[in-house]
């Protein structure tokens, strides 16, 4: 819409809905005003609803203020209102920066651009943590309220940031929900078997005595655990040597038992004790490993330690072989496997599920705080992979973020200079505005205009006017629809320069008149015409306090009149101004622009309806009919039986329904032919009534008044005799 609007329709068309919808009066959920700058105007809407609120005959009317004649105060309200005018356009032009004519553009558009791209860039790169979705919990299903607190963690969170392979095997504990305490392992002691493993016995070269007299035959021959061995057997055969089958003598065996003395009785008991205890452990320690709670231990890294147990099973073993070998033969040294690097090995595994345990154990003891610790983590993690996207938002959105803090701030101080101002225009308006001339003026006007038996007259509780005769009796009773028109017209006219308090006169507004001639005689309709005019050319100067008008009228000659402008160049609108036309169908009202005025005559704005696409379903066959009847009388000689005549078939009942007019009488001016037809017949009923024109000889006609809508009807066209039957029956019931 531009400054000046005029709009043509029809009674029922839908005009008066516009100047509610203006007036912001009804509820009209589906439409919606859009302020240019984003500040609403003070609206004065002319309709009959302004009619019945003000000059309703139980209600008094109230008073319109108006400047007096102190001229000193008014050139300072004007100055004052130039003053405000120039803040006002400056908070229009912030505002417009801010958040664009339409308040959904400028620099918050911007900025909520970036902002839902955020939200898009982050919401997608959650989805690689959606295995660990409970940091998210509340959020995993508002992707806005996802990056509200991306933004709060990316400027507060302080947490270290860890690897996601670590987040998730955290997770798998913290966040289960079915976190139980655990039993520790038992850690076994196996220093004992490292200190025997170094037993001095091990490495000493156990032999007989050397002093006694078959040491040296021994030692030559090397025999020492051979002898030693035989012993037993010497013992069993009294004196018999076992190896020979000799009987020795008595110094024979003094010199065995010279030889192994009780030394070396000592050093084999050491080897047996050794063996013992060795074995003992060693036993005792693969057991050990093998008890439940160690090997069903979820804690327990199962396939590492069974590997490192069977390597220390084997060590072991073979230690233990080695002593036994040593046993057997005393003489030579034995070299045992240090297994002190198995035992660190397997004791590893025990003490590395004990930490585990520990860790599920201490997790349990301060779960809430291990999980918020890990919620942070978790979000540090997705802060990390995303920092490119936030330092390219924070980057691109920093300006912006200054420009319209700058831009806020600027507005609020243009406001408040605003405020100040028009409370300083109210204060000056308060001094000089009175009814008083309000009254005086419309009553000359009416007076000048012949309506000399009745005035207005101020009320005796003041504030309010009485429409009085001559003779002071209440006349608003008793006025004429013409007469009430007139003054109602009269009294919003001064109210769109004036107010009904004593301030706020000068504030700027948007005026509407809807059918404002009703009931008027063409006189008066031509003052009326006139008076509209003033308002336009006033609010035209660009120094008034109206800021834009709408003009809505069914009535051809009014809009003629109240368009009419020598300054419009071949009719064609000029740039502060439209022209529109209000349509209505079957299912809702229509505004149709025109570059130009579209209403030239009655006549013509019939044949506009039928150049109409779509046509009307429940108006065009009156609009085909009135055509027919206002050109075939015109021109006359034309007799609807010789038009009939020229059409057969169904195409002959439809031409009888268009013709109707043929009886005397049958139809007047103000009669409406209704006829319910679906799209199919509608254009059925366009081409009988163009077959009429060039069946007739006026064909010329049709086509000069169709302009570029004019198409040839196809040769043979025919229609279901049906469908024209069943429309001839709806119009003669109508």
């Amino acid at each position: 819409m531009r400054k000046l609007n005029f709009i043509f329709g029809s009674n029922g068309s839908g005009k008066t809905t516009v100047s509610r919808i203006v007036e912001g009066s009804g509820n009209f959920p589906d439409c919606q005003i859009t302020w240019a700058g984003g500040s609403p105007l003070e609206t004065r809407v002319y309709n009959k609803n302004f009619v019945e609120n003000h000059f309703d005959a139980e209600s008094s009317i109230k008073g319109i203020y108006t400047f007096g004649g102190n001229v000193e105060v008014a050139e300072k309200i004007k100055k004052l209102k130039g003053e405000a005018d120039t803040i006002k356009a400056k908070l229009s032009g912030l505002r417009n920066n801010l958040s664009g004519e339409d308040g959904l553009s400028g620099k918050t558009k911007e900025r909520e651009i970036l902002a839902a791209q955020l939200v898009e860039d982050v919401w997608g790169a959650k989805k690689k943590f959606d295995d660990l979705d409970t940091a998210f919990t509340g959020l995993n299903k508002n992707k806005k309220n996802f990056c509200e607190r991306f933004l709060t963690e990316a400027s507060s969170n302080g947490a270290t940031v860890r690897d996601i392979s670590e987040l998730r095997e955290d997770a798998a504990t913290v966040f289960s929900g079915s976190l139980a305490k655990a039993t520790f392992l038992p850690v076994q002691d196996s220093s004992k078997i490292s200190l025997l493993e170094t037993s001095a016995i091990l490495k000493k070269k156990i032999i007989g005595k050397e002093d006694v007299d078959i040491a040296a035959l021994i030692e030559k021959l090397g025999n020492s655990d051979w002898v030693q061995q035989g012993r037993q057997y010497f013992n069993q055969l009294e004196d018999q040597c076992p190896f020979c089958q000799q009987k020795t003598d008595a110094a024979f065996r003094q010199s065995l038992e010279a030889y192994f003395d009780e030394s070396y009785i000592a050093d084999l008991a050491a080897i047996d004790k050794l063996l013992a205890v060795y074995t003992s452990a060693v036993r005792d320690l693969l057991t050990a490993y093998r008890v439940s709670d160690i090997v069903e231990s979820p804690y327990l890294d199962r396939e590492g330690f069974e590997r490192d147990v069977a390597a220390l099973h084997l060590a072991l073993d073979s230690n233990v072989e080695h002593v036994m070998a040593k046993r057997k033969e005393p003489s030579a040294p034995a070299t045992l496997t240090d297994t002190a690097p198995l035992l660190v090995a397997v004791s590893a595994h025990v003490i590395a599920a004990n930490n585990k345990v520990k860790a599920n154990n201490d997790t349990i003891n301060n779960l809430a705080a291990r999980k918020k610790d890990l919620t942070s983590q978790v979000w540090k993690r997705l802060l990390e992979d995303t920092k490119v996207i936030y330092d390219k938002f924070k980057g691109e959105t920093g300006g912006l973020d200054k420009a319209i803090t700058s831009l806020k701030s600027q507005i609020e101080t243009e406001t408040k200079k605003f405020d100040a101002k028009q409370e300083e225009i109210e204060e000056n308006e308060r001094r000089i505005t009175s009814i008083k001339p309000t009254i005086d003026v419309i009553n000359k006007l009416l007076k000048s205009f012949g309506f000399t038996n009745f005035h207005l007259a101020e009320s005796l509780g003041g504030g309010f006017y009485e429409v009085k005769r001559s003779d002071g009796s209440d006349a608003k009773r008793t006025l004429s629809e013409g007469e009430k028109s007139f003054i109602t017209f009269l009294y919003f006219y001064y109210l769109v320069g004036g107010s009904f308090s004593s301030s706020g006169g000068t504030n700027d507004k948007i005026v509407v008149f809807d059918d404002p001639v009703s009931s008027l005689d063409a006189d008066i309709l031509f003052i009326v015409c006139n008076l509209i005019k003033i308002i336009i050319a006033e609010m035209r100067t660009g120094a008034s306090a109206i800021k834009q008008v709408f003009v809505l009228t069914h009535n051809i000659y009014f809009h003629k009149e109240v368009t009419f402008d020598k300054k419009r160049s071949a009719d064609k609108a000029r740039n502060d101004e439209t022209f529109w036309v209000v349509r209505k169908s079957s299912q809702r009202s229509l505004l149709v622009r025109f570059t130009e005025n579209p209403i030239k005559s009655s006549y013509e704005l019939l044949w506009r309806e039928v150049r109409q696409k779509p046509p009307s379903d429940t108006a065009i066959q009156n609009v085909m009919r009135r055509i027919l009847e206002h050109y075939f009388k015109f021109y006359g000689g034309v007799t609807p039986e010789d038009i009939i005549a020229k059409f057969d078939g169904q195409d002959k009942m439809i031409c009888s329904t268009l013709v109707s007019w043929v009886n005397d009488g049958s139809h007047f001016a103000t009669d409406d032919l209704y006829m319910t037809c679906d799209l199919g017949q509608v254009d059925r009923y366009l081409e009988v009534f163009q077959r009429i024109f060039e069946e007739s000889d006026h064909g010329g006609h049709y086509r000069m008044m169709m302009g570029d809508d004019y198409k040839a009807l196809p040769v043979g066209d025919a229609h279901d005799t049906d469908v024209a039957s069943e429309a001839l029956l709806r119009s003669e019931n109508a």
